[in-house]
């Protein structure tokens, strides 16, 4: 279960960072944040890429070690 886990936080990252962050910042610039269900979710979505992110650098590095 951990693995599927940590394939699905790396899956969501490596798919929708970009996405995320460019339709994010471009939506931020034209809202003011009112709802505090936008910010939570906002902060949490940017977490989750960070996170994976940080488990695909992990691997990296271990795989160039070999």
């Amino acid at each position: 279960m951990k693995q599927f886990l940590i394939f699905t936080i790396t899956w969501i990252a490596s798919n929708l960072a970009i996405p995320f962050w460019v339709v994010g910042h471009v939506h931020l610039t034209m809202n003011i944040y009112e709802d505090i269900y936008e910010i939570i979710s906002s902060f949490w979505l940017n977490i989750l890429v960070a996170i994976g992110f940080w488990i695909e650098w992990k691997n990296n590095i271990k795989q160039t070690r070999l």
